[in-house]
């Protein structure tokens, strides 16, 4: 394994294992997979980027850093030569982390300094100048993640929030050195290295930068960002000659299909009220949920009851609704719930012959994948075509493969769903 990633939510780390898998023209990509926490045997030989999706975005800090530190030993006992730590591309943490302290932990155990901090994705709006990240044509503090239910963003720079979560330096490297190359990048890294400051903020504006970032990362060790920091550094190992560039095959699988929609973001509401309007689709009544009046046996069932018309389960609700709920019931007990019911309706959808399901929400997705693997006894999961930019589809298993779609909150076009639905397969 040449590249490892250690990704701090399930969505996030099929973003970062589409963009190694995808690569950039002409050289292409890594063969990539992805698993469901820290695998306890050995990889399959021919994966050239391994991304182990943890649960670590919200866990206690002390439990992040120890889950991604038994990451990193394992990524390196593959023989990877390079190790990112992949965040969202929001930037997604408290005032006291969890990105500070992991990638201070990371960096402290690689003795790395000069780190680049990136979360740049321009693909899809993410973009940082000065030091601050927008979304679109917003600074992320306007952006609406400054109403997110768990890590509200209130702050756009980059460098004060980090500053805020680690004992050490932030850097920064602008915009106007990134436009002068990769040459220039790299000794800007250099300088930030030798001072002793151990992260440095990099600007990036488009994936041309992101490109010249990824040249001057060719040796780096440690690498942090949002998956499009990755765009450029298969290449680096494809140049080498470590690497061939080549792509996983997916065969489309036929059968009943289903949606599973836990995430509130705008991007996903939109999306579950386009589908809502020509598919069948079941609200969740969460107070019910927390009463134990609707079960796992509850979405099954109407989900098998509307085989073939791709059916959508889903618990998305507005700001307002989800905190009303939350302040009755707990925050952590609410999402604790629903991930559970999620994870159980797709364990027997299953166990029921289904092989395509979409999922939507980055805590949701986790509780899914992980219930799939564990049902299919598949760590290792393929990474299979893009469906929207950030978001590909998971092959697991050989024999009968299940293909999942595990969509962050706020990825994918309008029509998402019918779009993921149609890659994976016609019905039957």
């Amino acid at each position: 394994m040449l590249i490892g990633v250690i990704a701090d939510d399930f969505t996030g780390a099929s973003d970062i294992a589409n963009t190694l898998a995808k690569g950039v023209a002409p050289e292409g990509g890594l063969a990539t997979a992805q698993f469901p926490g820290v695998p306890t045997s050995p990889a399959p030989q021919h994966v050239e980027a391994g991304v182990i999706s943890l649960k670590s975005r919200t866990a206690p800090i002390e439990e992040a850093v120890a889950e991604s530190l038994a990451a990193l030993e394992w990524l390196l006992e593959q023989g990877c030569q390079q190790i990112i730590f992949k965040y969202c591309s929001t930037f997604d943490s408290t005032s006291e982390g969890n990105i500070g302290p992991v990638g201070q932990a990371l960096a402290s155990a690689m003795n790395a300094r000069g780190v680049v901090v990136c979360p740049a994705f321009p693909t899809v709006g993410r973009t940082v100048y000065q030091g601050h990240l927008f979304v679109f044509d917003k600074l992320l503090n306007e952006s609406g993640m400054q109403n997110h239910p768990l890590t509200p963003m209130t702050d756009p720079d980059i460098r004060r929030v980090l500053a805020g979560q680690t004992e050490w330096g932030v850097g920064h490297i602008a915009q106007d050195v990134v436009n002068q190359g990769s040459k220039a990048v790299q000794e800007a890294l250099s300088e930030q290295a030798a001072s002793d400051t151990m992260f440095t903020v990099v600007d990036a504006t488009s994936d041309q930068d992101l490109l010249t970032i990824g040249d001057a990362l060719v040796d780096a060790p440690l690498v942090t960002g949002g998956s499009g920091i990755a765009l450029g550094l298969p290449r680096n190992f494809i140049r080498k000659g470590a690497a061939k560039g080549t792509a996983t095959a997916m065969a489309p699988q036929s059968g009943p299909d289903a949606i599973l929609a836990g995430s509130c973001s705008g991007a996903t509401r939109g999306q579950v009220e386009l589908h809502s309007a020509a598919h069948p689709s079941f609200a969740i009544d969460v107070p019910k949920v927390m009463a134990g009046e609707i079960t796992s046996e509850t979405l099954v069932a109407f989900v098998q009851e509307h085989a073939g018309q791709a059916p959508l389960v889903y618990s998305s609700g507005t700001p307002a609704a989800v905190k009303e709920i939350q302040a009755k019931f707990g925050q952590e007990t609410v999402a604790h719930t629903l991930d559970a019911l999620f994870a159980d309706t797709a364990k027997h959808l299953i166990a029921g012959g289904y092989r395509k399901i979409v999922v939507a929400g980055g805590e949701t997705s986790g509780a899914v994948a992980q219930a799939v693997a564990d049902a299919l006894d598949s760590p290792a999961m393929q990474i299979g075509p893009e469906i929207d930019p950030g978001v590909p589809v998971l092959i697991l298993g050989e024999d009968q493969p299940v293909l999942l779609a595990l969509k962050s909150g706020n990825f994918g076009a309008p029509n998402f769903f019918e779009k993921a639905l149609s890659i994976m397969g016609e019905d039957a």
